[in-house]
């Protein structure tokens, strides 16, 4: 049950449920005679802090003093950031951005306006000094979640997909271990979840990020790389066989060049880490086909380990569509950035 609107002194306005009810967090449109002016979130206390809200007003106050469009919090009529409700519930309000959500790359415009934006909220942050409040740490500790697919084929033998899981288990295992790229990156401040819908649009034009729970402290391999995971899958996250598509990639980095301030050694980066992303992201699906603990899912597509099964197929098989597509990828950052392609 949602809060009273009246803690945020909007006693007259109504909170509807969203179609897809948000991935991670709870979300529902609050309009006042017809006109949508916030979201109301639940945060998940399973994934985040209630003090990820300091880190997200931190960070919109300081790109909005570069003029850059963003969502803020709205506080409640006692001045917080977040209402902490009787049964533990988080509850935050945010200001409304833009008027166009993409969920699948469709135009190649689209994805160079997206990368500018990227690029432009990069830069904004890149004097941004700030301890963060939520830290998750070993999000993309791809190791780590490697040895958690590992554990998870030896410890659950008995689970209806272990077959399935186990052989795919091999193919995500030595993807990895065949993998090379960079691994020395400056940290920066990343947003951690920049998959396409996480992109608001006006019309032609991305005018802001949202979902800053993500927000830390990380490098621009893992940033982009699970950015061009998804913009370049014109597919699905619900298909087993994707591909990677280079003409989105093409425009997404055309974009991001036009105004990003990187280190030779980052651009090197971008095209292995997201093939790096892939293979994380497949290990982590899989491994929730037999743990059924953590990902979200679809009844269409049977139980919550089915679904992850089928999501996981679809990681790997992308990941194997970017190393197939490597060597013309680098060449096109080496035409927007002067530097070298990989022979």
């Amino acid at each position: 049950m949602t809060p009273s609107l009246a803690l945020w002194s909007l006693s007259d306005a109504v909170a509807e449920s969203l179609p897809d009810g948000g991935l991670i967090n709870e979300t529902f449109r609050v309009t006042r005679a017809g006109e949508v002016v916030g979201f109301l979130q639940r945060l998940n206390t399973r994934i985040f802090v209630p003090e990820v809200h300091e880190d997200i007003a931190a960070i919109t106050e300081h790109v909005a003093a570069r003029g850059l469009h963003t969502p803020r919090l709205a506080p409640t009529a006692e001045g917080r950031l977040w209402h902490t409700a009787d049964d533990g519930g988080v509850w935050r309000l945010l200001t409304p951005v833009g008027d166009r959500t993409v969920h699948r790359v469709t135009e190649l415009s689209d994805a160079r306006a997206a990368g500018a934006l990227v690029a432009r909220w990069h830069s904004a942050l890149s004097d941004f000094a700030w301890s963060f409040r939520s830290v998750r740490a070993g999000a993309h500790d791809t190791p780590k979640h490697m040895a958690g697919l590992r554990d998870a084929v030896a410890t659950h033998v008995g689970h209806r997909l272990h077959a399935e899981v186990e052989e795919l288990a091999r193919t995500i295992s030595a993807g990895w271990r065949s993998w090379t790229g960079p691994t020395e990156l400056p940290t920066r401040v990343i947003h951690g979840d920049l998959k396409i819908s996480n992109v608001r649009f006006s019309g032609p034009d991305a005018t802001a990020l949202i979902d800053l729970d993500t927000c830390a402290w990380g490098t621009l391999d893992v940033e982009l790389g699970d950015a061009l995971r998804s913009w370049c899958n014109r597919g699905s996250e619900d298909m087993a066989s994707p591909s990677w598509d280079l003409d989105v990639f093409v425009a997404a980095m055309e974009g991001y060049a036009s105004a990003a301030r990187c280190t030779p050694t980052e651009w090197a980066a971008i095209v292995p880490g997201c093939e790096r992303i892939c293979w994380e992201l497949a290990a982590r699906f899989a491994r929730d086909a037999l743990e059924e603990s953590y990902f979200g899912f679809d009844p269409a597509f049977g139980g919550r380990g089915e679904h992850n099964l089928l999501r996981a197929r679809g990681q790997a098989a992308l990941a194997a569509s970017v190393r197939a597509q490597r060597g013309e990828a680098e060449a096109v950052l080496a035409r927007l950035t002067g530097g070298p392609s990989r022979t």
